[in-house]
């Protein structure tokens, strides 16, 4: 769950560890692996373009994040990677990658019609002729958030063995398509709780697919899971790759 309390350094020191290594970072790393030049847009502490480096990916990989404590982690793990500081709305690239991606949800932190349109076009800048643009967001037809409830605790160790205990809360009933929660971090060698406040947007498939045409870009695949199977109403996610509409 993309996040942007993790600008702490020491919640971002355990972003690896909440959110360990799953099917979503294989799908990407596929992905990866078959371009010359990858944008990965929020890329928060870098496992997926670290990995692919360790692979001896031969082209350029480029991260992405506004969080510079994220940034901390990327460079110590993958030196060799441009590590940038920023989004969207700060870079500009002009045909130089063949893929971007932005996973994690991150997506779904663009809650304004204009901050989305600024952010696609830009993504739509930074393609190359057949690139390719592939993120998720969560499907608002399965309501997720009904889940994230203070009960649900989870616990995790950090580097040091300390264990932090860790729960959502929705704030209040979906806006619209934007729902706002807060995530709690609490561990007893620590002085006090770190509480963040979030708000996501859930977009349905359609109103997805109209801001993607109104930026240029058209979809060619759409899943609903990490297996790549069809999206249908129950599917968890909504998986999608677009690539410039010439």
């Amino acid at each position: 769950m993309v996040d942007h309390s993790f600008a702490d350094l020491t919640l971002a020191s355990l972003y690896d560890t909440i959110n360990p290594w799953g099917p979503d970072d294989d799908f990407y790393l596929d992905l990866v692996r078959s371009a010359d030049a990858v944008l990965d847009v929020g890329c928060g502490t870098g496992r997926l373009l670290a990995r692919a480096a360790a692979d001896r990916h031969p082209g350029r990989l480029t991260g992405l994040d506004p969080a510079a404590a994220m940034l901390v982690q990327a460079r110590r793990r993958a030196p060799g990677v441009e590590w940038l500081l920023g989004d969207l709305r700060t870079r500009l690239w002009n045909g130089e990658f063949d893929l971007v991606t932005m996973k994690g949800h991150a997506f779904q932190v663009l809650l304004g019609d204009d901050e989305l349109r600024t952010a696609l076009r830009a993504v739509r800048s930074a393609l190359g002729d057949g690139g390719r643009f592939v993120f998720e967001t969560r499907n608002p037809a399965t309501r997720a958030w009904e889940t994230w409830t203070p009960d649900r605790v989870r616990e995790v160790s950090d580097a040091d063995g300390r264990v932090v205990r860790i729960w959502h809360e929705v704030e209040d009933p979906p806006a619209g398509d934007r729902v706002t929660f807060t995530e709690t971090f609490e561990s007893r060698d620590w002085l006090r709780r770190r509480v963040s406040r979030t708000t996501l947007r859930f977009l349905a498939p359609e109103a997805l697919s109209g801001f993607l045409a109104e930026a240029g870009l058209r979809v060619v695949e759409q899943y609903g899971d990490w297996g790549r199977g069809p999206l249908t109403s129950t599917s968890p996610e909504i998986i999608t790759v677009v690539t410039p509409d010439r």
